[in-house]
């Protein structure tokens, strides 16, 4: 599918990488890694076409039909829609061609609607809309115009637009970057189901970890090949880089730091709950401390000067923008050592309720009660644009402390990697990633007690993750966060928080739990339907009598009543479906229809076709979404 051999590139009269060898085979998905700057989208565009090589040769099918993800979207005043059927080239190329021939009366319109048909041209416009409500976009606004929407919901519709594409290779440069969670599962698990190539660049772990089964990692002008996901990768070279004694001890001293945090709180009845979930994150991260023994980064959160108790508390808090509410009813305390994470969907009001702890909304109703001594740390992605574009890194935190001595700022800046003369380059110049480093370099200095992450990790190399997280282990303030990183939830996190239908309320799974809630299209939990309630399970003994037991088999009927009724009409409409399709296709199998006088019946019954192929798919998923949750709530029931 795509041989590099011995291939080489230069940027700026700089080599990024050299002697690079490598072979990706059909149907492989290959994860790309390495640290910000080491040629990763450079050789996405040698893949294109867009850069000139040093030396070297690339090798790809002639008949290639390579997809990715283009970085400009135009103000079109087009329907999103039509925007992202713009994908499927060869369906717009069939479309063209069947006007053509409705003008001219050509005599191959007949062939034009079977080659439609077979690439099931006539349910693209469905297909489209699927790939936009997966990906966030509210059903209905497919036919807002793209140039009404913001710049990243513009980036989802050319990522919308690259998976419309039928593509035998397809290139994705982080793709997840601009996705809330619940977009991030949909995207992998469409992925999952991606027939061609994949070519992959992302920094989320959890991510590679579930999509690819190659890693092809770059650094030091090279690339090499590793068999197996993330995780294996990350393991694989732990067992290198330990073997340095150097990297060892320093990978030592990074655990026992750890532990000792631990340690600290282990016996401390408020910071109980908070040490076990250290304790199971510390497994983790021990493990893969190696392989980021060489980052470039090296910090920890300082201790806040005060940790009141509670640092903030809202009673009964309504909130929202102008006259519209979007959350209410809010109740909710913060304690130092609290670590919440905010699930929801896109839109539920996860960033108006880390926005409201912030300050930055004030409550339409309730009352927040902050303590004296609450000093909040907020990282959003609009703080990245609000840094002062002719300050340097220095600079900028000169002006948080005027009288600290100027080397120990740089040796601070330094943990971030800002050294020698990046420490003085002017914000304007920094790229993404160097920004969000910067805004969390002035967020640790501040020293906060409470500390709002709203997707920290967009734009941060893994290196950098893995940084935040082990110093986030560090952190004795409390800590709210949103992001679709689920590695930094899993290890940073006890409490997850559901935002939905304008309430916050404890989500008690985990997010596997979660992310089969999203798969199945529940908004609401099916256990809250379907089961008996646990302390009366609980404290049922084996011997019931019978009545007992026939009242209790009547009411998991009763309960699981309206989902196995879903499954029974679901299965119902499916068989309708693919009887009628059966039919369709008996008519279509007749040669005679085929004949120039039959080219109206044709394209009718091709249209029929593909709508009742639509209509198939469409009960299929129904049916296996109502009896994935018949099962859950059955398995939910019984235990």
């Amino acid at each position: 599918m795509l041989v590099f051999r011995d291939v080489s590139l230069l940027r700026g009269g700089q080599i990024l990488f050299s002697s690079v060898t490598f072979t990706v085979h059909a149907g492989q998905k290959v994860g790309l890694t390495g640290a910000n700057g080491a040629g990763k989208s450079s050789l996405f565009a040698l893949v294109r076409g867009e850069l000139a090589l040093e030396a070297g040769d690339i090798q790809l099918p002639a008949a290639l039909t390579l997809a990715h993800v283009a970085q400009e979207t135009p103000p079109d005043p087009r329907p999103a829609l039509e925007y992202v059927l713009d994908g499927d080239h060869e369906l717009r190329a069939l479309e063209a061609a069947i006007t053509r021939e409705e003008t001219s009366g050509g005599t191959h319109l007949g062939e034009l609607h079977v080659r439609m048909a077979t690439i099931d041209g006539y349910a693209a416009p469905a297909r489209a809309a699927r790939l936009l409500v997966g990906l966030g976009f509210v059903p209905g606004t497919e036919t807002a115009p793209v140039a009404s929407f913001s710049g990243g919901w513009r980036m989802r519709l050319n990522l919308a637009r690259a998976l419309m594409c039928r593509s035998d290779l397809l290139l994705l440069d982080e793709p997840t970057n601009h996705l809330d969670l619940d977009a991030v599962i949909w995207l992998e698990s469409w992925l999952l189901s991606y027939p061609g190539t994949l070519l992959l660049i992302s920094h989320d772990r959890d991510f590679l970890d579930r999509v690819v089964s190659v890693i092809a990692h770059m650094e030091r002008g090279g690339l090499k090949l590793y068999t197996g996901n993330y995780s294996a990768f990350e393991s694989a070279r732990a067992v290198q880089l330990a073997g340095q004694q150097a990297s060892f001890e320093r990978q030592q001293r990074e655990v026992a730091a750890m532990r000792a945090f631990v340690d600290r709180f282990r016996y401390k009845a408020s910071k109980a709950r908070q040490a076990q979930s250290r304790l199971k994150a510390l497994e983790r991260l021990e493990l893969i401390a190696p392989a980021h023994i060489d980052s470039p980064f090296n910090f920890e959160f300082r201790e806040p000067k005060k940790l009141p108790q509670p640092l903030l508390t809202l009673e009964d808090v309504a909130a929202g923008y102008g006259e519209k509410r979007v959350l209410d009813k809010l109740q909710l305390s913060l304690m130092p050592g609290d670590r919440l994470a905010l699930l929801g969907a896109n839109g539920a009001g996860k960033s108006t309720l880390i926005k409201l702890l912030a300050g930055e909304l004030q409550p339409q109703h309730g009352a927040m009660l902050g303590a004296k001594d609450l000093a909040v740390g907020y990282f959003a992605q609009h703080q990245l644009e609000q840094l002062d574009a002719q300050a340097s890194p220095l600079l900028h935190l000169q002006r948080l402390d005027p009288k600290a001595r100027e080397q120990d700022l740089r040796n601070f800046l330094g943990g971030f990697n800002f050294r020698n003369d990046m420490a003085q380059r002017e914000a304007g110049t920094l790229s993404g990633g160097e920004r969000a480093r910067l805004v969390l370099a002035l967020l640790l200095y501040a020293r906060p007690n409470l500390l709002l992450l709203d997707e920290p990790t967009n734009h941060l190399d893994l290196d950098m993750r893995h940084a935040l997280t082990v110093a986030l282990q560090g952190f004795a303030g409390a800590l709210v966060v949103v992001a679709h990183d689920r590695h930094l939830l899993r290890t940073n996190t006890d409490t997850f928080l559901l935002v939905n239908d304008g309430k916050i309320a404890p989500w008690t799974g985990d997010l596997d739990d979660y992310a089969r809630w999203l798969v199945g299209g529940r908004r609401e939990s099916v256990a809250d339907a379907t089961n008996l309630t646990t302390n009366e399970m609980a404290a049922t003994p084996d011997r019931l009598n019978d009545k007992t037991r026939r009242q209790q088999a009547a009411l998991r009927r009763e309960q699981l009543r309206p989902l196995t009724e879903a499954v029974r009409q679901a299965e119902t409409l499916l068989e309708r479906a693919q009887r009628k399709r059966r039919e369709v296709e008996a008519l279509l199998a007749d040669p005679a229809l085929y004949e120039a006088t039959q080219q109206a019946r044709l394209k009718s019954l091709l249209f029929d076709k593909a709508k009742l192929d639509h209509q198939v798919e469409e009960a299929e998923t129904a049916w296996l979404t109502h009896s994935e949750a018949l099962e859950l709530a059955q398995s939910s029931v019984e235990t």
